[in-house]
């Protein structure tokens, strides 16, 4: 019953820090992690855990209901999720996103009890080509995705490759255009750029325009989703649930890249190319669940390998080590309600 409530307790917050844009899992699990001294091992690995796959589905209600995404990885939701909205149709978007990340994060879960080991001895055969690679694509996706001048998107594309060599080498930890800002050192957070330069704007609108005013104060009618719509996710789901199950083993921002790969991937197979960008159903669900499904895949490199596959499985490490154990391929064996545990509480973690 202890694990149960600090399973919910992480979902809660996390949920939270995803609809609150900038704040995010990975300053939210780095504050409260001094609070785990006191907490047996298991209720606090399973609490950080809740915090960060509740972080990505919490992104999602703002990025549909003010187009102002809380994650990251919630940013090609707002795509279509907010022109859902403002067609009168928040109340299906948000279930539609609640249902994929649900059923994502479901088949995750059965992924990692079943292919743990051997899907981190996959990432691990990943080298220095396949990594570039990965990022090539997601700079192709980036164009594919972008609407009207392709000059301007590949521009766009420069500027973030720009911004991306601001901080500290990675290598040499020698500091790169910081100029001697101290808060440049870990480089430009994504979140508090694309809420300085679109958020702000975005609420401002939002108050300006009465259309937009109203339908973020008045009552979200009719969630459910109509039979249509159902019809319409099925397959987007699965597909994007496969593609996330697998980006999430990758070490580096596997959420994003596959909320991201997922909208392309429906965009490029659906018949309706004409909606995506306009409220299609379908560019919600997918993306919505890769990034769910790779949020709960992450944790296989971490539990057989003792590998982070992002800040916030680094986090998670200081979390083993403080409560004096050594993640890696020993763990399933030497702390197995520790392993099993957390695996359990990633479902019922998702049914909150």
């Amino acid at each position: 019953w202890e694990n149960l409530l600090y399973c919910f307790i992480g979902v809660l917050l996390g949920t939270a820090v995803g609809v609150l844009p900038g704040i995010g899992p990975t300053a939210t699990i780095g504050l409260l992690l001094p609070i785990t001294f006191g907490l047996d091992a298991v209720s606090a690995i399973i609490m950080l855990a809740g915090i960060y796959y509740g972080a990505q589905y919490g992104g999602s209600t703002t990025a549909i209901l003010i187009n102002l995404p809380g994650e990251s990885s919630a940013a090609v939701t707002a795509i279509d999720g907010h022109e859902m909205a403002r067609q009168g149709r928040a109340g299906p978007a948000l279930a539609t996103a609640a249902i994929g990340s649900f059923f994502a994060g479901t088949v995750a879960t059965i992924v990692v009890v079943l292919f743990a080991p051997p899907l981190a001895s996959a990432a691990l055969t990943f080298g220095s080509a396949e990594f570039f690679s990965l990022v090539v694509l997601g700079l192709i996706a980036s164009t594919t995705l972008a609407r009207g001048s392709t000059v301007k998107a590949l521009a766009m594309i420069v500027l973030g490759l720009l911004f991306g060599t601001v901080g500290q080498d990675p290598f040499t930890a020698t500091p790169r255009f910081t100029f001697g800002v101290r808060e440049l050192f870990d480089g430009i957070n994504f979140v508090s750029v694309a809420v300085g330069m679109f958020g702000i704007a975005e609420i401002l609108r939002n108050l300006e325009d009465e259309k937009t005013r109203t339908l973020v104060t008045k009552t979200i009618t009719g969630l459910w989703p109509t039979r249509e719509d159902f019809r319409r996710i099925a397959a987007p789901i699965l597909r994007g649930t496969a593609l996330g199950s697998v980006l999430g083993i990758l070490p580096g921002a596997g959420h994003v890249l596959a909320s991201f790969g997922a909208y392309a991937i429906e965009k490029r197979l659906s018949r309706r190319k004409g909606e995506f960008g306009h409220g299609a159903i379908e560019a919600v669900a997918s993306p919505e669940s890769a990034n769910n499904a790779a949020a709960q895949t992450s944790i296989i490199p971490l539990l057989t390998f003792g590998l982070p596959a992002h800040p916030v499985m680094a986090l998670l490490i200081g979390a083993f080590i403080i409560h004096g154990i050594q993640p890696g391929p020993r763990i399933i064996t030497t702390q197995p309600e520790l392993f099993w545990g957390l695996i359990v509480s990633m479902w019922i973690g998702n049914l909150f």
